[in-house]
């Protein structure tokens, strides 16, 4: 109840504060709303007109749609997030992902499958694959944080390397015992009702369970952004590491604990990606990383440094995935959607940047 009156207190203060500013003053109060909030304004009229064109668009089955693919990219969303607030980004988030896949499917393929990768290893249980996958992805991303903290790297070089050394184990994982780089498909039963069953429906349309997962995956990340001295650390790294550094904070391991952190996620969501595909390859995971930073600079997490919100990042994530799922609506070819892509990441990136010069 104190929020709610305090959030209408705020409101009528500032239609008062309005009301006295002079008529240029307005003018450059809604050019700047306009400007800043113009990715949105787009979106409400992609939504509009999407619909206009293909009224299948805001069924229940394509709400949900839209709901379940989101929910499989917060996980990489809110890890790269981290990466973002320290200055950063993580160019290797998609080949972890895809190796982290390919080790889930190769753990949990069927004991009865014919071509299986592992044939004298029984399917192991669900939970030491989550934990193995994010251990993997930990380590991966322990490697980045380090090189990062300890050598001043930039996180854009260090991570290009190590991507491309990821993407190097991940063609070697997938030759074992003569599989020869075929897809790892013939998962357990177990694994796909575990991620891809259903114990909810939205009238009648089933909801995936790893949307609930990725719903932990977000209370567990706003819990240790907003409430743990890790997360304050972070930030006044992120803001000014020279200054967090003569407050106390260890830079050097607030970096690395926040990009294994990330490797983390990234291991969960290449676990939730093994069995939401099916079949899993070499260019699983291919390019997730620049969904993920679009999104997170969408939903407010600056490449300034130390500015982003955990909601931020899962609205991001949901405004991107409408996009791309209205240009499937409307037809568009898969070439242009890149360039549409590229297109939101440069605008996203240039109002984030020139909101901060206006505080500048």
């Amino acid at each position: 109840m104190g929020v709610k009156m305090n959030m209408v207190s705020n409101v009528k203060q500032g239609f008062v504060n309005y009301k006295e500013l002079d008529k240029k003053d307005k003018f450059n109060f809604w050019k700047e709303a306009l400007i800043n909030n113009a990715l949105y304004i787009l979106l409400i009229i992609a939504v509009i007109y999407t619909y206009t064109q293909n009224q299948r668009f805001l069924t229940v089955n394509s709400i949900v749609n839209i709901v379940s693919l989101s929910a499989a990219n917060i996980p990489i969303a809110c890890g790269i997030a981290g990466c973002i607030v320290l200055t950063g980004t993580d160019l290797s988030a998609g080949r972890i992902v895809g190796l982290t896949a390919c080790i889930s499917a190769s753990l949990l393929q069927s004991a009865t499958y014919a071509t299986k990768m592992f044939p004298n290893l029984p399917v192991l249980p669900i939970p030491l694959v989550i934990l193995i996958v994010i251990i993997v992805g930990g380590i991966i991303g322990w490697v980045n944080g380090f090189f990062v903290a300890k050598f001043q790297l930039h996180p854009f070089i260090v991570t290009l390397a190590t991507q491309l050394i990821v993407y190097g184990l991940l063609l070697m994982y997938i030759m074992i015992n003569g599989n020869n780089g075929q897809p790892l498909s013939g998962l357990d039963k177990s694994f796909k009702t575990f991620v891809t069953g259903s114990v909810v429906s939205l009238f009648g349309v089933p909801i995936p369970n790893y949307v609930w997962y990725a719903c932990i995956v977000v209370a567990i990340m706003w819990f240790i952004w907003n409430k743990t001295t890790f997360g304050k650390n972070m930030f006044a790294v992120g803001s000014n590491p020279e200054a967090a550094n003569v407050s106390g904070v260890n830079v050097m391991k607030t970096t690395i604990m926040v990009h294994t952190l990330a490797g983390c996620m990234y291991g969960i969501t290449g676990f939730i990606e093994s069995a939401r595909i099916g079949s899993n390859q070499a260019n699983t995971g291919l390019n997730y990383e620049c969904d993920a930073i679009a999104a997170c600079v969408i939903g407010g997490v600056s490449f300034v440094g130390g500015t982003g919100k955990i909601r931020g990042v899962v609205l991001g994530v949901f405004l991107l995935r409408i996009i791309f799922v209205a240009l499937n609506f409307l037809s568009i070819n898969q070439n242009t959607q890149y360039i549409i892509k590229g297109l939101i990441i440069l605008i996203a990136c240039a109002i984030d940047m020139r909101k901060y010069l206006v505080r500048k």
